[in-house]
């Protein structure tokens, strides 16, 4: 009897905690809205255009401006998903992508005319592109072109006049001035301690630090090799000195996995508030780092939907915060993705509550 009584207790007990462990903790509950997909009925709206959805970029009162790498397009979707008039072709497979709001940086000339790239595109072949609506209304232009070097680009952001590209075939941080020129930083963007066979993969300019994020290569250095662990953040500053290890591919809780979407959270995000978020490529799914100071980072959790489960977005790339105006709220974090292999492509939002 008192044996009965006591597994009786037990597998009681053990309910309790399988309850507890698949509720989601206290401001660690996010919802999910897929917006726009390439195809099928997992969102709202179709947009054929939007395969392998990856880099997404706004300025302060745009709509997003999402890299369709599988399609050579940009096309432009407001804060609900709604698709804008305009489309613009970027040769090359386009990858990272971030606005300009200078009027006389990074000029693109076609002939015989020059003007601002508004926003800016870093391609798999090796470019960086500039679309100008007084230059090409409908097609970006080559600003930079290491396709000679088998550059291969997959990530880009820019920081007090400067573009930062990396180079995943190369394993180097490219980094350009207002004109595109090469900018020589000695031993800049370097981790000693990272081992070999990783490469820069996404990077962010947030706040006054310039984060990388780094994957595993394959054999001909083009493809990132996902996999649990495989995957470091580092900071740096703007002349690629390192600050600071954010994740390792060591951690136990976790580990990296082909890390590429970066976000720094904003003040109301659940219980990552001003947390940086990091998107992994290879599980889809979004850890956040807390700053403790100091040159130290502290895993905090991974994002999760209200039953406990941690969100997962098959292919995931971009993750990035609304403007607060035609990109959405600034309290929302919208998302690129390419799911199926890549073969797919998807918009979407994440919303705390």
């Amino acid at each position: 009897m008192f044996r009965v009584s006591v597994i009786g207790a037990a597998i009681a007990i053990a309910a309790s905690i399988a309850a507890f462990a698949g509720a989601a903790s206290p401001g660690n509950s996010f919802t999910v809205r897929d917006l726009v997909a390439d195809s099928g009925p997992s969102a709202p709206i179709t947009d054929p255009a939007l395969v392998n959805g990856w880099g997404l970029s706004a300025g302060p009162t745009t709509p997003w401006w999402a890299s369709d790498n599988g399609t050579n397009k940009s096309t432009l979707y407001n804060g609900t998903g709604a698709k804008q008039a305009l489309t613009v072709t970027v040769a090359g497979g386009p990858t990272g992508t971030v606005f300009n709001g200078s009027a006389s940086d990074f000029l693109v000339t076609q002939n015989g005319v020059s003007g601002a790239a508004r926003f800016l595109f870093s391609t798999q072949a090796g470019t960086i592109l500039g679309w100008s609506p007084t230059v090409n209304a409908t097609t970006a232009i080559a600003g930079v072109d290491r396709s000679s070097q088998k550059a291969v680009y997959r990530g880009l952001a820019t920081l007090n006049d400067r573009l930062y590209a990396t180079d995943f075939h190369n394993n180097r941080v490219d980094v350009f001035d207002a004109s595109f020129k090469p900018v020589t930083l000695v031993r800049g963007f370097r981790d000693a301690k990272l081992p070999k066979g990783y490469a820069p993969f996404g990077i962010q300019a947030l706040g006054a630090s310039i984060f990388v994020t780094y994957a595993k290569q394959d054999a001909a250095k083009r493809v990132d090799v996902p996999g649990g662990g495989r995957g470091y953040v580092d900071e740096y500053t703007p002349d690629g000195k390192l600050v600071a290890r954010v994740a390792s591919g060591g951690r136990k809780n976790a580990p990296p996995n082909a890390p590429w979407g970066l976000a720094l959270a904003p003040s109301s995000f659940g219980a990552f508030s001003s947390d940086l978020l990091v998107g992994n490529f290879g599980n889809g799914r979004i850890s956040a780092y807390h700053d403790r100071g100091n040159g130290k980072w502290g895993y905090a959790g991974q994002l999760r939907r209200g039953d406990g489960t941690p969100i997962a977005i098959d292919g995931l790339w971009a993750i990035a915060f609304g403007n607060g105006s035609a990109a959405g709220p600034t309290t929302s974090l919208y998302f690129l993705a390419g799911p199926g292999g890549e073969a797919h492509g998807l918009f979407g939002s994440i919303t705390a509550g």
